[in-house]
């Protein structure tokens, strides 16, 4: 048996997670909003229609804020097409996803969702087809007390008090050929420049995240950022980054190491903020919002790879024909392999939560998601679900240095530690909660832990996510094939992490 050794001392914080680094994403595509969030006449439906057994699930997961609309969907949406009398909203052709959109579901739907879900919104106006008044039109009619015209259209539709909300996207992957209305680095900083202005004098409160560079293929990856962030610094709070893990080519070993990948990414970004920061001499400090995080497999997208995004401006599905209304598209089945990889991801976050501020699990329900639904029927549970329900649950507090001795392995990332630890410790519970990836594929691991500054801990109970059928799933008829299992611990300081694993240790 191979055996790590982890040391964490509590004098070296990384940084307090803030809670915003468990949020996600919902967008208008497919049925994330449309027989998941929204399905009037459904047994659990509430009286504006929403799904109940939804809102229970999303409560749970203790997801502080949800990105909406998009996503892709943002670039060719306005927003006037969901306000209103439901009869009088027009059906629109959605160019992103090749869809009929109803319009029965907008803005004030949504802010009333979440208000009843206990979540806070966050909001992306369309910097693609849209103008920069429009963005300037929808913070007013959001979060102005009334005596306008766009505030008091907001009190004739039903909703008296303002929605006040913080968290605004200077529009979505504004950078990439797919994107419509794409612009130019330089385009796009003088209209995110100028939808700014006139978004914080409708609110001057209001926190700005601009688009930065989504995908490491693009030519202009990370010089976007760099030439956006020189005159847009000041004006924004967060800079927005995606990322997406697929297992299609590269193997288990690189599919297992994808933590690493990320957190490269994330590095990156928080370089170019730095540079332009100090090139610039700005005072003020710009967080990192990965609004978009997951893994993607691709399984409904006619594509190769990643690759093949370049000059993709219309993605075709396997699912579904074009121009269905809220046809099942993108609706990954996610494996316990799956489950354990984003396991991974989740630890990378943990371990850069010093420039890492808000991550937005993408997406919440039925579209690449944790949770599924059934039309007019039940509901259940992804793979991935366990793995982010287990982050959210235990991942609060301050992250924690943490070093370790062990075996490596060799993976197109370089050579790396059999385990991939992030240490967590909760002030308010006196407990340390490592979470730990076990890349060894053949063998258990005997992880020893060194902890100084902590006062007395021992190991109190042992999570784990793993296996022997990377492939077993969880479906409607077998919802419970993969879950969370305990261990009871054997030793003070000291566990086996069973082979191809994701672990939580706690100690009090």
């Amino acid at each position: 048996m191979k055996t790590a050794v982890c040391f964490s001392d509590r004098h070296y914080p990384i940084g307090k997670i803030d809670d915003k680094m468990y949020s996600s994403f919902t967008e208008h595509l497919g049925r994330c909003i449309y027989s998941g969030i929204y399905e009037p006449g459904h047994p659990k439906a509430d009286e504006d229609g929403y799904r109940m057994d939804v809102m229970e699930l999303v409560r749970e997961l203790n997801v502080p804020v949800i990105r909406y609309p998009g996503g892709n969907f943002v670039s060719c949406y306005d927003w006037h097409d969901g306000i209103g009398p439901k009869e009088n909203r027009p059906k629109r052709m959605d160019y992103a996803w090749s869809s009929i959109e109803t319009n029965e579901f907008g803005i004030d739907e949504f802010c009333r969702w979440a208000k009843k879900t206990g979540v806070e919104p966050m909001i992306a106006v369309n910097l693609g087809t849209g103008s920069i008044k429009d963005a300037g039109d929808l913070v007013e009619y959001c979060n102005h007390p009334g005596g306008t015209y766009w505030s008091d259209l907001r009190i004739k539709n039903g909703s008296r008090e303002p929605y006040g909300i913080k968290y605004w996207c200077l529009g979505n992957e504004m950078e990439g050929s797919w994107q419509a209305g794409h612009l130019s680095a330089e385009d796009y900083t003088k209209k995110a420049l100028e939808a700014a202005k006139i978004m914080k004098w409708a609110d001057p409160s209001i926190k700005l995240v601009a688009c930065g560079s989504s995908y490491e293929m693009l030519p202009t990856y990370l010089e976007w950022d760099r030439t956006m962030l020189t005159e847009l610094f000041e004006q924004v709070d967060y800079l927005s980054t995606h990322n997406y893990t697929m297992n299609s080519g590269q193997g288990l070993t690189n599919y297992l190491a994808s933590y690493k990948q990320l957190d490269t990414h994330i590095k990156n970004s928080a370089t170019v903020i730095n540079y332009v920061k100090a090139k610039n001499h700005f005072q003020k400090d710009v967080k990192i919002c990965l609004d978009e995080w997951n893994v993607w497999n691709f399984q409904d997208i006619k594509l190769d790879s990643l690759d093949d995004l370049m000059g993709l401006t219309t993605f075709e599905m396997t699912s579904a024909e074009k121009w269905e209304t809220a046809p099942a598209i993108l609706e990954e089945k996610y494996s316990l392999l799956d489950a354990v990889v984003l396991g991974g991801l989740g630890i990378t976050l943990l371990n850069n939560a010093d420039v890492v501020e808000i991550a937005c699990l993408a997406q919440l329900i039925n579209v690449i998601a944790p949770i599924s639904t059934l039309r007019n029927g039940g509901i259940y549970t992804q793979t991935t679900y366990q793995t982010f329900h287990t982050l959210s649950t235990y991942g609060r507090g301050t992250a924690m240095r943490a070093a370790v001795e062990a075996p490596e392995y060799e993976c197109e990332f370089g050579k790396l530690s059999i385990v991939e630890p992030a240490v967590v410790y909760n002030e308010e519970a006196d407990e340390v909660r490592i979470f730990v990836l076990n890349c060894s594929q053949d063998e258990a691991v005997k992880f020893d832990i060194r902890l100084q500054g902590y006062g007395d801990k021992e190991l109190k109970r042992h999570l784990v996510l793993s296996g022997g059928d990377l492939e077993l799933r969880n479906t409607p008829e077998k919802p419970d094939q993969v879950v969370m299992k305990e261990i009871k611990p054997e030793e003070k300081m000291s566990a086996v992490l069973p082979e191809l694993s994701w672990n939580v240790l706690i100690l009090g």
